[in-house]
């Protein structure tokens, strides 16, 4: 009713005048969360400088994109929409629910905390994307994508205090102040400081995640999800003590050098280290069959169907911050859901019906139709 879950029961007496979907002998599961999505957007990577922090994906939500109908047939009902990963520190990110045929300014996860992306490694280092007879841009190591995002935060530190300084002189009354400058750079990060903005980091060897867990916790700000994370199984005790989430892939390995030590045991080891544990897409043809890529943790780890199933409904949700609304099957949680014709963790399940807010959004028979 309005969007939300009303009931949920074995015996519910709908009201007169409610639609009825006949889903005997099909599987109804909450509406598939990607945490790591770059569908929906015009533009990915501002990649000339290190620190990119303020762009941002939601100038350029392209509501139009094929992906988001493709993605909704395959169950997605929300994303995580991230900018790509040349820089140490990237564009702010966005949430949305895949309201296929809306505008794009209805696109947006109502309330959800933004975000905004990181990136660890090769990416950021540029060092597949070296062009002859170009200067190599900073940073081209390791060592200096980690001074590159601690020389930004002392910046917003700074930045902040101007700003806090300034506060403190107008409540005290003093006239003729002129405030700082504003420095739409430095304003997300503060927002990061604050805990009003989620940090999303691209990485892969546990020797960069835990610089960025030591570089965090220098600067007093939380690290909300690791992505790809693909050495995580090493530092799965640090990542559970720090409470940061990761979102990995389920069995992608070897496409670089850094992905040598990727294993798909990965999900299932650090969750049975008390990590909360997503598997994401990163990719529009990958997200059409997430709830397969969940399933391959029950092969490769031993997960049980609702652990399997969690990691990408319930889990993303809660590394997103919007679980008291997406994620399960609860009354009063927003009516997103996907209702399969065989269980969603077999290779034969195919979506039939897409719901978000209570509203079907994709209809496999009006498809073929």
């Amino acid at each position: 009713k309005d969007g939300k879950i009303a009931e949920v029961g074995q015996t519910i007496k709908a009201p007169a005048g409610a639609q009825v979907i006949e889903a005997s002998g099909q599987f109804v599961i909450p509406g598939i969360i990607d945490c790591h999505s770059h569908i929906a957007a015009e533009a990915i990577n501002e990649g000339s400088v290190s620190v990119s922090s303020m762009v941002n994906m939601e100038e350029v939500l392209d509501p139009e994109d094929i992906n988001i109908y493709r993605d909704l047939a395959g169950g997605v009902t929300s994303a995580n929409i991230l900018h790509g990963s040349a820089n140490s520190i990237g564009g702010q990110t966005l949430v949305i629910k895949l309201r296929w045929g809306q505008p794009a300014a209805k696109l947006a996860f109502e309330g959800a905390l933004p975000g905004i992306k990181f990136a660890l490694g090769e990416n950021p280092k540029r060092s597949n994307f070296s062009l002859p007879g170009q200067p190599r841009r900073y940073p081209a190591t390791r060592m200096g994508v980690e001074e590159t995002i601690r020389a930004a935060f002392s910046e917003a530190r700074d930045y902040k205090k101007s700003w806090d300084d300034y506060r403190k002189q107008v409540a005290a009354g003093e006239k003729n102040l002129i405030p700082p400058r504003r420095d739409l750079k430095l304003e997300p990060l503060v927002e990061v400081l604050e805990g009003k903005r989620y940090v999303h980091s691209h990485c892969y060897r546990e020797d960069e995640i835990l610089m960025l867990l030591r570089v965090a916790k220098e600067f007093g700000f939380k690290v909300r999800t690791l992505q790809h994370v693909l050495e995580g199984y090493k530092v799965a005790d640090e990542l559970a003590a720090a409470g940061v989430g990761a979102s990995t892939f389920s069995d992608w390995w070897a496409y670089k050098v850094e992905a040598y030590d990727a294993i798909p045991y990965n999900a299932a080891l650090m969750t049975r280290r008390g990590v909360i544990v997503s598997i994401n897409s990163d990719d529009a043809e990958e997200a059409t069959h997430l709830n397969q890529e969940a399933a391959k943790s029950m092969k490769y780890g031993g997960l049980s169907h609702d652990e399997a199933l969690k990691l990408v409904t319930l889990n993303p949700a809660m590394q997103l911050g919007i679980d008291k609304r997406v994620g399960s099957i609860d009354v009063g949680k927003d009516a997103d859901l996907a209702i399969y014709n065989h269980d969603p963790l077999s290779a034969y399940a195919v979506v039939q019906k897409t719901l978000i807010d209570g509203r079907v959004y994709f209809d496999r028979e009006k498809d073929i139709a």
